[in-house]
């Protein structure tokens, strides 16, 4: 059962409100082990809460720290897309953080419930210090751990994700964007501060670390995952990811910001978006970084700051409560009951069209709108915002149930979306086909209540065949560049390069 930290950290850098203490240990004093942070949702270097509060602990009680990341095999359907992004920051970050903190990176392969008790054992550590996740997949790893360390191991649980800790903000599942909107903005001057310096360890660890093969790792991973190619358009890593919000080229806040409450909702206008979702799902770049950029070029576009801030601070920070406090956040079960009854009520209805899960994932319906949004996805990575709206709903509308729909929506996001297996893709698909965080709206067959979108709502507000074009020049491109990239490959086995 978690408590709070107050009564259990003596002091500490980070704010008390953002630690849970997991598990309280029985320390046997005078001797007191490492800590160990076991990274997983927040992987960087800067401004993060969890590191800071580690290296802190660690030089309270002078002792070393380490970083341990255990590397799963595919969670959740990762492929090479999603493993090879977040392993090629991983190798950034190793060399940083051994190079700036002389702070040891260990990776391990596995279950996290055998490698990080097992590694905790190992080394003797008194802390373990970890990242928040509402997901019940890491919940329940963390359950596991708790029993499998010694007595003697306390464990700390940072939420470094959430600007407002998920459980501070509020201590309920709510019920839509006004119930948590001044639940989050009366606690923002609280939680939303500079992050402190993060200071270099007292007591280096004992002995050397191992060598960890990130190009043998990395090769393997994506020969493994190759049915989802990685993509070319983004870079991984937290210089990428700074250089996206603040960069002088093509910064959001710095080259692109102006257009953003106009533009982010034209689907043939990808630039006016953020660019930031693959590195705040991986944590390449912490959101509370992201808002303090912003919140200092508020008065030059406070339209676009107030609407970016919405959408990375109330709507993030609502998709990770409803993740936590709803258990069934990936299913009709976690539908609000009106949703559920209207939904049960027209699941019999007769549909247009019926197509399978092979021919959705194929983009082969009579809807060319639908196919270039589901080609987007398969081929960039990444669909636009507005269209993952109309491509869940007509999901919902195309396939025999509710239930159905939903996890061939979920199946595909999480399977193709650079930022898939995270609250916000699911509560995007949830909010589509069931209707969470909104209401009832006019009854009609199949959607029941659940609002409705369709192609002639879709060409009312942007170019619907300037777009279709677009993904299919898109796609065109990225396969030119793939059959490119295997001829060089080819290339150069031939001449032994």
């Amino acid at each position: 059962m978690a408590t709070t930290a107050s009564s259990l950290i003596e002091s500490t850098a980070v704010q008390l409100g953002r630690i849970r203490v997991l598990k309280e240990g029985r320390h046997q004093l005078p001797k007191v082990g490492p800590v160990v942070y076991w990274m997983f949702r927040d992987q960087r270097l800067r401004d993060n809460w969890a590191l800071i509060h580690a290296v802190d602990q660690a030089n309270r009680l002078n002792v070393p720290v380490a970083v341990a990341f255990n590397l799963f095999d595919q969670f959740l359907g990762a492929k090479a897309r999603q493993l090879g992004f977040m392993l090629r920051g991983l190798k950034q970050l190793h060399r940083e953080i051994e190079e700036t903190l002389k702070i040891p990176f260990f990776l391990f392969q596995g279950e996290a419930v055998d490698t990080i008790p097992n590694f905790v054992k190992e080394c003797g550590a008194s802390l373990l210090i970890t990242d928040f996740s509402p997901l019940r997949q890491v919940r329940g790893w963390k359950e596991e751990i708790m029993k499998r360390v010694p007595d003697s191991v306390s464990i700390h649980e940072v939420d470094a994700h959430n600007i407002v800790p998920i459980w501070v903000a509020s201590n309920k599942l709510e019920y839509g964007a006004r119930t948590i909107r001044r639940k989050i903005n009366n606690l923002l001057p609280d939680y939303l501060i500079e992050f402190p310096t993060l200071k270099p360890q007292i007591k280096n660890w004992d002995g050397t670390n191992r060598c960890i093969d990130w190009e043998l790792l990395i090769e393997n991973v994506t020969r493994k995952g190759a049915e989802v190619p990685e993509i070319g358009w983004c870079e991984p890593g937290e210089v990428a990811a700074r250089e996206t919000l603040m960069g002088n080229k093509n910064g959001f806040l710095t080259t692109r910001l102006k257009n953003y409450s106009t533009d982010r909702n034209n689907p043939l206008k990808p630039n006016g978006l953020s660019g930031l979702s693959p590195y705040l799902h991986f944590g390449q770049i912490s959101a509370q970084h992201c808002a303090l950029e912003a919140r200092k070029v508020r008065k030059v576009n406070p339209q676009a700051v107030d609407a970016f801030l919405e959408e990375l601070i109330v709507r993030r920070e609502l998709a990770d409560n409803f993740c936590y406090y709803q258990p069934h956040y990936d299913s009709l079960q976690g539908a609000w009951d009106w949703a559920r009854i209207t939904l049960t009520a027209h699941a019999l209805d007769k549909r247009e069209h019926i197509y399978t899960k092979g021919q959705l994932e194929k983009a082969q319906t009579a809807d060319p709108l639908w196919n270039a949004s589901q080609l987007e996805m398969v081929h960039y990575g990444k669909m636009h915002g507005f269209m993952r709206m109309y491509w869940a709903k007509k999901i919902l509308e195309w396939t025999s149930s509710p239930q159905e729909a939903l996890e061939i929506a979920i199946y595909l996001n999480d399977k193709y979306h650079i930022d898939g297996r995270d609250p916000n893709g699911y509560v995007g698909c949830m909010w589509s086909i069931c209707g969470v965080h909104d209401q009832g709206w006019k009854e009609r067959p199949v959607f029941g209540k659940i609002r409705y979108m369709n192609y002639a709502g879709c060409k009312r507000k942007f170019d619907v065949d300037g777009y279709i074009a677009y993904v299919k020049w898109l796609v065109g491109d990225i396969k030119k560049r793939k059959g490119e990239t295997l001829l060089d490959s080819k290339a150069r086995k031939v001449m032994n390069i």
